[in-house]
């Protein structure tokens, strides 16, 4: 069995549970000294935390990394260890040891997981000091995850091969016959194009949505496992197009490559930018919970939010925190008039969607 049907069976034991589950109570930033005393391999010597983080990352390493980086300046006696994977594999990881966890806190590129094992009770609840400066539809039941960084679903292309006039403008238009063979996508075990399906599901409902798949499947679009091989593809000419998040569009042409970027559906009538967003949460039964608190608090303070700004070109969550200068600001644009972790919740029908077309 692969790991996208394990993990579909995940999400479908998650629905039964979430429905039968207690509340959690809500640890906050104040609640934390007391919670370090319950865990024996936590320390916190002369105001500084002693001991071992374990950060399981559906994000890749080159993204996370420097966040990371940026805490470890801040506790240079804490040891950090980093395991990142698809957000599946760690999933399922998450789920095995969940008798004995390993992990202190898992970010995800998306929230179709993290909401899958919130359900479980995979996390516990705790409440960072900037919650108030987040938005709350970023902000998961009980508190069981916190939402991180906003990217919009954009298009980019080559410009030595593509012109900014003929670039497609919609995301519908990639399935035009002229764009065959050309366009390059995250295939369906990406969690930034799961989030997608289930928000165009949302938008324009199923059978639409089914539509638009196959119209990219029937156009021969290439679909990569993750949008760094996308982006780089086009980055040198290998395709057209790609379909990528807008910070991987900025990552590539700081690399030099010749690429441009649309914002797509932003005309009258149509549809808006897509947008997701990044999350964390503290495991349950976490090894070193002052430790997971502390990163959590970090990720959604103003350093760690400039962080993702400045290094990844992200959209941070945290209010007042701004883009990168180059960034075209998210208030630029029309938004599509979904609320994806909401749309993120329908699981089933979204991951039988992509199965039944048969989506790589």
């Amino acid at each position: 069995m692969s790991k996208k049907h394990l993990l579909s069976i995940v999400i479908l034991l998650s629905l039964g549970l979430a429905s039968c589950a207690p509340a959690l109570p809500v640890v906050t930033t104040q609640d934390a000294s007391t919670e370090a005393s319950e865990a024996p391999a936590s320390q916190v010597v002369a105001g500084e935390l002693q001991g071992k983080l374990v950060i399981y990352s559906g994000r890749s390493e080159p993204l996370i990394q420097p966040v990371i980086d940026g805490f470890s300046k801040k506790h240079p006696n804490l040891e950090i260890q980093l395991k990142a994977g698809s957000n599946s594999e760690l999933a399922n990881a998450l789920l095995e040891e969940a008798d004995n966890p390993v992990a202190d806190v898992f970010v995800t590129t998306e929230l179709f997981t993290v909401q899958s094992l919130a359900a479980q009770r995979v996390f516990q609840s705790y409440r960072p000091s900037n919650a108030d400066r987040l938005p709350a539809e970023f902000i998961g039941p009980e508190y069981q995850w916190i939402g991180l960084t906003r990217r919009g679903r954009v298009i980019m292309y080559n410009t030595e091969l593509v012109s900014m006039e003929e670039a497609p403008k919609s995301i519908f238009e990639l399935t035009d016959p002229k764009w065959e063979g050309q366009v390059a996508a995250a295939g369906s075990t990406n969690g930034s194009m799961q989030a997608q399906i289930a928000a165009m599901r949302g938008l324009i409902g199923e059978q639409a949505t089914e539509a638009w798949l196959e119209g990219l499947l029937d156009n021969e679009v290439t679909f990569f496992g993750g949008h760094t091989d996308v982006r780089k593809a086009v980055g040198a000419g290998e395709f057209k197009i790609g379909l990528v998040n807008h910070y991987y569009f900025y990552l590539q042409k700081a690399e030099g490559s010749p690429v441009g970027i649309i914002y797509p559906d932003q005309a009258e009538g149509e549809i808006g930018l897509i947008t997701n967003s990044t999350a964390a949460g503290v495991v349950r039964g976490a090894p070193d919970l002052p430790a997971a608190q502390a990163f959590i608090d970090f990720l959604v303070s103003e350093e760690g939010q400039k962080l993702f700004a400045e290094l990844n070109y992200e959209y941070p969550l945290l209010q007042g925190v701004a883009v990168r200068q180059g960034v075209e600001p998210l208030e630029g644009f029309r938004l599509a008039d979904v609320d994806v972790s909401k749309a993120a919740l329908d699981f089933e029908a979204t991951f039988q969607l992509m199965e039944r077309i048969g989506l790589p």
